[in-house]
């Protein structure tokens, strides 16, 4: 599998601001989108048996979120 195959996280599409204390806010929407995409990768990689695989998408998720969270966050003065 290409990098170009590989599923885009989620996490990726959704919003993400920053708040008046400088550190990034998500949604309740998007909280809720997440949850439910993950509920689906779940759902798609149950019939696999393999926990490990369920572990690895949802860390990548995690790590999606980490990484635009960080990107949000702002000095504050």
């Amino acid at each position: 599998m290409t990098d170009e195959q590989l599923p885009q996280p989620v996490i990726t599409g959704l919003p993400l601001t920053t708040g008046p204390n400088g550190q990034p806010l998500i949604g309740c929407d998007a909280v809720v989108a997440l949850l439910e995409s993950i509920a689906n990768v779940v759902e798609r990689l149950a019939s696999e048996d393999d926990p490990a695989d369920l572990a690895a998408a949802i860390r990548v998720e995690a790590d999606a979120l980490n990484v635009r969270a960080i990107a949000h966050t702002t000095e504050t003065p």
